[in-house]
Order: structure tokens, then C-alpha cells, then sequence
């Protein structure tokens, strides 16, 4: 009989997607893709909604694989964008309700950076720079994690694909208006995705979705950024602000000389080149004892890894009041010995 089943989950942006594993393999025996997002409301991310989707997506993954006495779901692990600063809702509500719902009563509620980390470097210290739209980097020596930026488009996101775009549109206003500092290329390709550059304030300003458009620009940089010399200096720029959070969070513990891993994951570093070469001069001297490293997986894969890894017992990335949760457990708590409840280690910035 096949199982017991550990369940990974990623509530993001485009939806929530479902991974269904065994405790004693690796990757999924097979996922679902709830399309619909997760609704975030005053109370923060909505834990209703988010069951509404799960429980059925889990009901189905374990029929298919299972059959539906067969087997039983031991641990689950969730992570989910905007965890740490909204999902007090869901720290309150998913343990007893998964509980009632699939008898789970190990479960691990992640920020989708954490997340991001598990899937790229596993359960082993280093760093993990995660671009997309926005920017964010963590890092942990597994006593403690380290942050840096993720601050959103207006106060940080520095290097990020909104900020590529917004200084890429900069600098195309800059050649319509005939300012300093403008690119004649840029300007062109403005007029070919947007129109009118007098028009754009009135298209950008009142979107809601301004962090995507903005980032929607980004690839147009990076295509004119090999003979365009404003381009490329806007990359080499965000290389540099990448780098910063990469020397930011890197663990600064270890035997001297000792690298540091750095994962980059996200789809920003899928500009490939343009961006990539600059990153690695500046990563190279910035932090010196990085060493980039492939990626494993993706947050889902990480949410997986983490549900088994509390199923175990085994779980040695360190607890953090908003970052990474596992009810019943306290900050600090080994897996084999339980300790006395207290605040929580302060995340460095």
C-alpha cells in the first residue's frame, strides 16, 4: 500500500498549485493546479478560500494515487506569498482545520521565500536571491535567517524587474524630453509596447498592477542592453543592488575561507546574459566567498521537502515566528526535544 503521503503547497500570485509526495521519496508522485488566487482581504491572506481549493485538490491527488481509505496525509507544509506580513489569519485557522479535514497534525506554514530557499539549496546553509517581479533575498546559517529587501517597488525591490522597467522607462522619457542620460533605443521600444510616451503617465498611474507593468518593460532593457550603453548601465546597476542582497544575507559564520552557496532563482534571471554577466563581476566583488549553485527546484518543490522533513522529524531550517511555523513548536525547538515557549530570534535585516 502506497504511502504515508506528505502534501507541499504554493499559494502565489497566479494561483495555488498542490504537490503529493511520500515521506520516504523525493520529488511528487503528482500535483493539481488551482488556478484562482488566494483571496487577501482585512484580515489578510483568506484562509477560507484557501481550504475551499486545497482540501478538494488533496481529496483528489490521494483517490488517484491511493484509492480513498488507502492512505492518510501525515504532514503539510504551506507556503504562501505575503506569509509573513498576512498570514495571521492563517496561522490561526489551518492547523485544527486541516486537522478535522485530512487528520493532519504536523503542518509547517512557510513564507514563499523560505520556500523558495528549500526548493533552491535544500535544508543546508547559504543564501538565495529570489527576482521576479520584486526582489528579495534570504539566508540562513540554520540557527537564524537573515533578510534583505522584498520591501515592495516603492521602498526597495532594488535590481528587480519593476525597477529595470521603471529605470528603462526613465531613461526613454529622458530622450523624448532630451534630458541627460537618455536612450534613443529605449524611447523606440516604449513607443512599440506602449504608444505615445506623453500617454504613458495616464496608461501607468492609475493600473493597480503598476509593479507588473513596470516589470513588463525589463526584457526590452535587456534586449537593447547589447548596443545600447544606457541599457546596459542599468543592468550593470541592478547587478550591483543584487549583489548587496546576496552580501546582506550570506551567513557570516563558518571556517574562514568557506564558501557561501548562492542560489539565484525567479524568472528576472531568465534575461540571461545582459544581466547574468554583470551580476557575477559584482557578486564576485561584493562577496567574494559566494559560489553560485544550480537550482534543485521550485517553491513548490521546497514546500514538499519541508512537509517531509517534519514528517521525519528532520526538519533543520530554523523556526521564525512569521518566516517558517510549525504549530506546536517553539522558535529555537530541536525536532527531538521539546522547549519552554519565547520569543522569537529577531530576523536580522
Amino acid at each position: 500500500m502506497p504511502g504515508p503521503f506528505v502534501l507541499g503547497v504554493d499559494s502565489g500570485g497566479s494561483g495555488l498549485r498542490v504537490a503529493l509526495g511520500t515521506v520516504g521519496a523525493s520529488g511528487p508522485v503528482n500535483t493539481a493546479v488551482c488556478a484562482e488566487p488566494v483571496r487577501t482581504g482585512p484580515a489578510g491572506i483568506d484562509a477560507g478560500h484557501l481550504l475551499e481549493q486545497l482540501l478538494p485538490a488533496a481529496h483528489r491527488l490521494l483517490e488517484q494515487h491511493a484509492g480513498p481509505d488507502a492512505a492518510r496525509i501525515v504532514a503539510v507544509a504551506i507556503g504562501a506569498a505575503g506569509m509573513a506580513t498576512l498570514g495571521g489569519q492563517l496561522r490561526a485557522e489551518l492547523p485544527s482545520a486541516l486537522e478535522r479535514a485530512l487528520g493532519v497534525r504536523l503542518l509547517a506554514l512557510a513564507a514563499d521565500a523560505v520556500t523558495a530557499y528549500a526548493g533552491a539549496l535544500g535544508q543546508h546553509p547559504g543564501a538565495v536571491v529570489a527576482g521576479g517581479t520584486g526582489l528579495i533575498a534570504l539566508g540562513t546559517d540554520l540557527k537564524s535567517w537573515r533578510r534583505a529587501d522584498g520591501w515592495g517597488h516603492l521602498l526597495g525591490d532594488s535590481g528587480g524587474g519593476a525597477w529595470i522597467g521603471r529605470a528603462g522607462l526613465d531613461a526613454a522619457m529622458r530622450a523624448h524630453d532630451g534630458r541627460r542620460g537618455g536612450s534613443r533605443a529605449l524611447l523606440e521600444r516604449l513607443e512599440a509596447v506602449f504608444g505615445s510616451p506623453q500617454e504613458l503617465p495616464g496608461l501607468l498611474y492609475p493600473r493597480t498592477d503598476r509593479p507588473a507593468v513596470l516589470a513588463s518593460f525589463a526584457p526590452e532593457v535587456a534586449a537593447c542592453a547589447g548596443d545600447d550603453p544606457v541599457a546596459a548601465g542599468i543592468l550593470r546597476e541592478a547587478a550591483g543592488h543584487i549583489a548587496e542582497s546576496a552580501a546582506a544575507v550570506c551567513p557570516r559564520t563558518g571556517p574562514a575561507g568557506q564558501p557561501c552557496e548562492v542560489a539565484l532563482t525567479g524568472g528576472l534571471f531568465r534575461m540571461g546574459d545582459p544581466l547574468l554577466v554583470p551580476l557575477r563581476e559584482e557578486l564576485s566583488r561584493q562577496v567574494p566567498q559566494a559560489r553560485t549553485v544550480p537550482v534543485s527546484g521550485d517553491p513548490l518543490t521546497g514546500a514538499l521537502s519541508i512537509a517531509r522533513a517534519v514528517a521525519a522529524g528532520d526538519l533543520r531550517l530554523p523556526l521564525h515566528p512569521t518566516l517558517l511555523s510549525v504549530p506546536g513548536r517553539s522558535v529555537g525547538e530541536k525536532p527531538e526535544q521539546a522547549a519552554p515557549e519565547h520569543d522569537g530570534q529577531p530576523l536580522s535585516p
